[in-house]
């Protein structure tokens, strides 16, 4: 069995942070720069729901790792790119070791494109409907335990982007990405970026 990540760690400097991101240095400037900003950009919340869907069984540092790699096989995430992409684009994203070689994900990064576009062509604010899931009362917690997988919040996310065409949207991912992108501040009370991120938000 796998023991548990220490709920905070402090670094040299005498910064808290929280436990789960240990010493990897790529995962502690993500924990310190990103994680739990507020996202409210169209564009970077749909390059974050299609990171969200690869991570879906796996950690967050092994998509991480490979973030740029997928960046350049996704076309940057562009919605009205890779929306166009076909069967033999597949194919070639299940040979590229550089990324997750899982057709069902590649296929439903594609898809959540091809939604995406659509809404756009509409007009219509990916932000606002993410974000009107945002809890309006922030919860706090002290330990890495008492943090959720899965919420009222994050269960109604998925079910109405699952009826409007998303895939690989499935409460937890969509509880992953609210905790990504600031609609919930999960950074532990103890940690340093907690406050600032309450701040930002």
């Amino acid at each position: 069995m796998n023991a548990l990540p220490q709920d905070l760690l402090t670094d040299e400097e005498g910064n808290a942070r929280c436990g789960w991101c240990g010493t990897d240095a790529d995962y502690i400037r993500y924990h310190d720069e990103e994680w739990g900003a507020p996202v409210r950009d169209d564009l970077r919340l749909f390059e974050k729901i299609c990171l969200e869907g690869f991570q879906c069984g796996l950690s967050w540092i092994t998509i991480l790792k490979r973030r740029e790699a997928f960046l350049e096989c996704f076309a940057g995430f562009d919605p009205h790119r890779l929306a166009e992409f076909t069967s033999s684009d597949v194919e070639r994203l299940m040979i590229d070791s550089r990324i997750i070689r899982n057709q069902a994900k590649i296929e439903a990064a594609i898809q959540n494109a091809r939604t995406m576009r659509a809404m756009l062509d509409k007009d219509e604010s990916l932000a606002e409907l993410l974000w009107q899931f945002a809890p309006q009362k922030q919860r706090v917690y002290r330990r890495l335990d008492q943090v959720p997988a899965i919420t009222d919040e994050s269960t109604k996310m998925s079910r109405t982007l699952k009826k409007a065409g998303w895939k690989f949207v499935g409460p937890t991912t969509c509880y992953a990405l609210m905790q990504a992108t600031g609609m919930v501040n999960d950074h532990l009370s103890g940690c340093f970026r907690h406050g600032a991120v309450k701040a930002l938000r």
